[in-house]
């Protein structure tokens, strides 16, 4: 991705929670069940271990969060799909949260800015089955 900036690195937070967790004083190992459900299926596996239960289970989640992606923000993205995305949106932001699989633990490690930086407005809301009048009924 040619457009990075703003990047933002986690890892001293993640090493103060790590030794909270180590200590007793807090329980990190807490993720939701739709982000678990979220890096079972769209989860990129990282060669690093999970740092609490040492497992080779940790993955990476891309999401995507900005006003010019509309109802589109929010949503997990791979880096195929990012590097397509920057050409297309001026200005959004990714984090990069890691989740592992088997004990739970999850984190922020980074966030950046990609786009080339025009100004767009956000794409028109397209409809969906939840807009439909038989699903609200």
């Amino acid at each position: 991705m040619n457009s990075k900036r703003a990047y933002v690195d986690y890892t001293l937070d993640k090493r103060a929670t790590l030794m909270a967790l180590y200590r007793g004083t807090v329980d990190a190992c807490d993720a939701d069940p739709y982000l678990l459900m979220a890096a079972k299926f769209h989860g990129v596996r990282v060669a690093r271990a999970c740092p609490v239960c040492k497992k080779g289970s940790l993955v990476e989640l891309r999401y995507t969060f900005g006003d010019q992606l509309g109802q589109y923000s929010g949503r997990i993205k791979s880096d195929k799909e990012l590097a397509e995305m920057e050409k297309e949106f001026g200005e959004f932001r990714v984090y990069i949260v890691e989740v592992c699989r088997d004990c739970s633990w999850n984190h922020l490690c980074a966030s950046y800015l990609l786009g080339d930086g025009i100004a767009r407005k956000a794409p028109r809301k397209q409809r969906t089955l939840e807009d439909e009048d038989w699903v609200k009924r």
